[in-house]
């Protein structure tokens, strides 16, 4: 897992979010869609404890358990009432068959060996639990505005300029991140052992206009530029 930016950037996260709040907010609508039953929950990589915060003392969806490799941002996600273990995705700190549910939220990407990942998903869940994972399609338009940015290493450039929200994602988190369409996290996830997929979206506006207003969760995956699978440990 890429944590270096995260540890040496984390006021930007929820800095970013802040001020992208309807995005923020359309994208906990997305999670709590597939979590609101999710019963003894980890949130892999759960960062800042931002969305589970959210989570909690707006919808009663308690996520209390999560692994983040960044000190910087477990830090913060204690003080929000989570227990964090340190730790990455591919070698989970938890014992077999421990969680109902487990999240993965804005991670996937930012995984290198990520069927390995979910292997330790489905070891650590019991018989029946499900997997959640949520991330920025590498098909979407905001997936390829990141690579660009990515590659460019800023937001500067003048075409990005012209199709770019108002407030970028930090380039920092843009930079070697590996971005994957949902194909290739379905065939993962079906190799790591997971079957009966579900599939919702939202941002289905362009990225210069998704923080304009709200949107409720839709079913499908084939324009939203954040999109949440949810498969069950067969």
């Amino acid at each position: 897992m890429i944590d270096t930016p995260f540890d040496e950037h984390a006021e930007k996260y929820d800095a970013w979010f802040m001020k992208n709040e309807i995005v923020l907010q359309s994208e906990v609508l997305l999670i709590k869609h597939f979590m609101a039953d999710c019963g003894k929950a980890l949130s892999v990589g759960c960062g800042s404890g931002l969305f589970e915060h959210i989570l909690r003392t707006q919808y009663g969806i308690d996520i209390l358990h999560g692994v983040e490799p960044a000190e910087a941002m477990a830090q913060v996600a204690a003080k929000r009432g989570m227990t964090v273990k340190s730790g990455v995705a591919t070698e989970l700190p938890y014992e077999p068959e421990e969680f109902d549910t487990v999240l993965l939220n804005g991670t996937p990407s930012y995984i290198d060996d990520l069927e390995r990942a979910f292997r330790e998903a489905h070891r650590v869940l019991k018989p029946g639990g499900r997997i959640v994972v949520a991330d920025v399609p590498a098909e979407s338009s905001y997936g390829l505005l990141y690579a660009l940015a990515g590659v460019r290493k800023t937001w500067e450039d003048a075409y990005l300029k012209k199709c770019a929200p108002e407030h970028p994602y930090p380039v920092e988190f843009t930079v070697g991140v590996n971005w994957r369409s949902t194909e290739e996290k379905v065939e993962m996830l079906r190799a790591a052992g997971f079957g009966n997929f579900e599939y919702a979206q939202t941002l289905t506006r362009h990225p210069k206009y998704s923080n304009n207003s709200t949107e409720e969760p839709v079913e499908g995956f084939d324009r939203g530029d954040y999109v949440a699978i949810r498969a069950r440990k067969s």
